[in-house]
């Protein structure tokens, strides 16, 4: 059976979460691989609203199994929170619904306290974290000096993990002007909460290993965009972990010839919540138009997201590297009513065009996009779910982004409700 990446290949706030939602119908377990709760997915269903940040989107869906991955960095007291306010909205979350890897880091109060000081200090070029720890606790997993989700269940590994952790973080503490960290506190957290976490622990590449071989669908999941991929995205503007869809085997543990489809979201225009270059950004009414009628402020943060015409280029460069096998259009419905939309091909720089954008911060900063319009469209897109719904000039719209990303339209999707979307090609069929 196929088994399915969904990847953002914007900056993030796609709109991920309702897609995933939908797709989920037809998969029997749900697996988040990489990212951290500073991403926040929306789903509209049945009319109930459901904010998510470290839950995988499938838990509104009931019999599916999500999944934690390894590639995750995971707040324990934010987790549980979470869960509890969605438990709070009728839906079952246990055991059997919800599995965290055991090789999982965990996101400590000292990360966020880190996260936070080292951006406040910073006066040459702030990067835009949301302060949630995230940064931090990916270094300390690479530093080899995490808390793991297997760790809580001995204490004295447990033990042992923070001390390691404690000799670098109070050093930099020291530096920072930061008190040191109080040991016995953090153990007595996380002695406290370690039962509640260890109930969902368990071995998830062995896991979804046995439920491929049963023939079961697998959705992976992804967080943020892969504008934002550590080493593919804007960097140094970047999330602290990869994005793209070969994290999707890396960070769940199962192998790259798991991943069947490639579904990369696509929002119909960009947004971008943060610092960083971006080249087709609207400061003008066009820009306030899109921001207003797309409702672009932040599931986590409640930042109001910059907002500029659609970038082929950039999504032609992002589908490359993620190999997307098709693309679900998003947020249509947006656009309807302009008189003219406008595109971007490319990058002007220093007299020269450009087909991608080029890796160097100071040239990406530097590109001047080169548009090329298109006449809008007066009529509603909102809620359609077929191709005979859509203006005539929409279907243009989206058979020139086709082109110019060189990549297919899988999907369309009209509106935040689940069902206002129309399906070209399914991405579970085998």
């Amino acid at each position: 059976m196929a088994n399915v990446v969904v990847v953002g290949t914007q900056w993030g706030d796609e709109g991920k979460g309702k897609i995933v939602d939908w797709l989920s119908e037809r998969a029997d377990v749900i697996a988040r691989f990489q990212g951290g709760h500073n991403a926040g997915h929306t789903l509209v269903v049945g009319g109930e609203v459901y904010k998510l940040h470290a839950l995988p989107s499938g838990v509104v869906r009931g019999g599916k199994l999500s999944v934690i991955g390894n590639g995750v960095v995971l707040d324990p007291w934010h987790l549980l929170k979470e869960i509890e306010g969605i438990r709070g909205q009728g839906v079952e979350i246990t055991p059997e619904t919800l599995m965290i890897a055991e090789n999982t880091p965990l996101i400590l109060p000292f990360h966020g306290e880190l996260d936070r000081a080292r951006e406040g200090l910073n006066t040459v070029a702030k990067i835009g974290t949301t302060g949630r720890g995230i940064g931090p606790a990916y270094e300390d997993k690479v530093g080899r000096r995490a808390i793991r989700v297997a760790d809580l269940a001995d204490d004295a590994t447990l033990e042992l993990r923070v001390d390691r952790a404690l000799v670098h973080h109070n050093a930099l503490r020291a530096g920072l002007g930061l008190e040191p960290i109080d040991r016995d506190a953090v153990l007595a957290q996380l002695r406290e909460i370690a039962p509640a976490i260890l109930e969902y622990a368990a071995p998830v590449w062995k896991v979804l290993t046995e439920r491929r071989r049963a023939g079961e669908r697998i959705l992976f999941e992804g967080a943020q965009g892969a504008l934002l991929d550590i080493d593919f995205g804007t960097y140094p503007f970047v999330t602290s972990s990869n994005v793209i869809s070969g994290q999707a085997a890396t960070g769940t543990g199962i192998g790259p010839g798991a991943i069947d489809f490639v579904l990369g979201i696509v929002k119909a225009y960009t947004t971008r919540v943060g610092e960083g270059p971006f080249p087709t950004e609207l400061d003008d009414d066009d820009g306030q138009r899109l921001g207003e009628r797309g409702h672009e402020f932040g599931t986590t943060t409640g930042r109001k997201r910059r907002c500029g015409w659609f970038d082929a280029c950039l999504v032609r460069q992002t589908c490359a590297t993620s190999g997307v096998s098709g693309i679900a259009l998003t947020k249509l419905d947006v656009l309807d009513g302009f008189e003219t939309l406008k595109i971007c091909t490319g990058y002007e720089l220093d007299g020269e065009r450009y087909d991608y954008l080029p890796t160097a911060a100071d040239r990406q900063a530097r590109c001047t996009p080169i548009y090329e319009e298109m006449p809008g469209w007066q009529e509603s897109t909102a809620g359609a779910r077929s191709w005979a719904d859509l203006p005539a000039q929409a279907i243009k719209y989206i058979r020139r982004i086709e082109e110019l990303i060189q990549c297919p339209v899988a999907m369309v999707s009209t509106s935040p409700e689940r069902d206002d979307t129309i399906l070209v090609t399914d991405p579970f069929s085998d």
